[in-house]
């Protein structure tokens, strides 16, 4: 009888599981991305953080189910390319973020077109920073909405193609009352930078939440990227607290994120709009600030304990939050501790969305997350992850940097620089090198990143392309402002 009984058990819980899982797969869910900018695992207070204050988004992360090994790119253009392609950067041809090496292969079909082809709308509010030129925008990669500044973050140009608009490279007060291409026109906006891109990708999604039409929701924001400047209403309080003007900035354009997510909560609750909605918060590398002045006297930032920040390949550089909630789907308040990645978030978001992906596109690198997703214990194979800071110089042969700023990552360890070895089971915070211990797991992430950087190299496709003789963006504003003029931009009503 008991045996019996243990059957009946096993056979009533793998059922519910095939449903749980069918559930997920081809559920058609509204996706809602929110990608910042340079903001690290310390820069929450649900995180830890003492000084700052974020209570929409700790609150996001009680309800959320949580990565808690997630891992991204050392710096933003290749965690953009990773996302997008479902692959390393480097096999888009993204190893840096300027130099014409920001610009994703156009040989690379992303995830917003095999969504298109299901019937899903597809917006972009923020910061695209995969290539400037037309054919890289991302009109042209997928995305039936554009709403995005230049560059990669507003104000910035580079040698090449790589720019913003103009007048976002002139303003006095930057972040504020930004030039910004909305579809085929350039429009003149008003207020600070976070606040018009939610404001933006808020009206858009009550547009489509009314029409019941699903939809890819990208806000991918230029904050808390330096320079540090927010409105004086978030950076008056670290001010009082007597601290230095950079982290009045940086903590102020934190806070104001959250305020603005707060009100994405709140409309999605006015809406009705939270069933069937798949909502994601993340940040695209590590900690870009780690020391600040505070009453005269450095003083370190918080960082959740972790080693080094962005553009480095320790844990500090990749290792960020990832919060995901999906309204009666998905667990709140479940960790999930499996080592998972921005890779995985193609095929992840394909599955949901019932796509099946094309056999003639890019070799994807990545997993699907669903079975994490259904069941946070499920068996996950251990993996190798590989991180490589890349941005040497215009015209170097990769070569010599092969073993620059790299590490390889799996489950337990972490093998940086070629040098050193963590037990991130036992040491998260990379506080102790033990290579010398361990020769026999050495040789073999020697071996798999030997074939790993074999393979990636032919694939570098952007290290030989010349400088572009004009900065795209600068040539649409003028051609615009000529024939018809720079329009204010009319906020949607919410």
């Amino acid at each position: 009888m008991r045996y019996c009984y243990l059957l009946l058990l096993l056979f009533l819980t793998c059922s519910l599981s095939a449903t749980e899982i069918t559930s997920l797969q081809g559920a058609k869910p509204n996706i809602i991305l929110v990608l910042t900018d340079d903001q690290g695992m310390g820069d929450l207070s649900c995180m830890g953080n003492e000084v700052l204050r974020t209570p929409h988004l700790d609150k996001f992360y009680s309800m959320s189910t949580r990565f808690t090994d997630f891992h991204v790119s050392p710096t933003c253009a290749p965690t953009r390319s990773a996302i997008f392609s479902g692959r390393h950067e480097f096999r888009n041809g993204v190893t840096h973020t300027v130099k014409e090496r920001e610009r994703m292969a156009l040989s690379t079909t992303t995830f917003p077109q095999l969504l298109r082809a299901v019937g899903y709308q597809t917006g972009i509010f923020g910061k695209w920073h995969l290539g400037d030129e037309d054919a890289y925008q991302p009109y042209n990669r997928g995305f039936s909405e554009t709403f995005i500044h230049g560059a990669g973050g507003i104000g910035q140009s580079y040698p090449g193609s790589c720019a913003d608009f103009p007048p976002n490279r002139t303003a006095t007060n930057i972040y504020f009352d930004n030039v910004i291409l909305h579809n085929d026109t350039i429009v003149k906006t008003k207020g600070f930078c976070t606040d018009v891109f939610f404001q933006a990708a808020l009206g858009w999604i009550k547009k489509q939440h009314e029409s019941k039409t699903p939809y890819f929701a990208y806000i991918t924001l230029n904050a808390p990227h330096d320079p540090y400047v927010a409105p004086e209403k978030y950076s008056r309080r670290f001010a009082e607290a007597g601290w230095d003007k950079l982290t009045q900035g940086r903590y102020g354009m934190i806070e104001n994120i959250d305020d603005n997510f707060g009100l994405l909560m709140s409309k999605l609750d006015e809406w009705s709009a939270w069933d069937n909605t798949l909502v994601i918060f993340m940040t695209d590398n590590g900690q870009a600030r780690r020391h600040g002045t505070l009453k005269g006297q450095q003083t370190p930032i918080f960082t959740a304990g972790f080693k080094s920040g962005k553009g480095s390949t320790y844990e500090g550089g990749t290792h960020v939050p990832a919060f995901w909630y999906w309204k009666d789907k998905l667990k709140a308040g479940v960790d999930i501790p499996a080592l998972t990645a921005h890779i995985d978030m193609y095929k992840t978001f394909c599955e949901l969305a019932g796509v099946t992906i094309p056999d003639d596109i890019q070799e994807i690198d990545g997993r699907s997350l669903v079975p994490l997703l259904t069941d946070p214990q499920a068996n996950w194979e251990d993996r190798q992850l590989f991180f490589h800071q890349g941005r040497w110089e215009k015209g170097a042969d990769p070569n010599e940097s092969k073993f620059a700023p790299f590490a390889v990552r799996t489950t337990r360890w972490r093998f940086v620089k070629n040098r050193e070895l963590y037990d991130i089971s036992k040491d998260p915070y990379e506080t102790t090198n033990v290579i010398d211990q361990h020769p026999e797991v050495v040789a073999k992430l020697r071996i798999e990143y030997d074939r790993w950087w074999a393979e990636t190299l032919p694939l570098m496709v952007n290290e030989n392309v010349p400088y572009a003789p004009e900065q795209p963006q600068t040539v649409r504003y003028h051609k615009q402002l000529k024939t018809r003029g720079i329009p204010n931009w009319t906020p949607p009503k919410l």
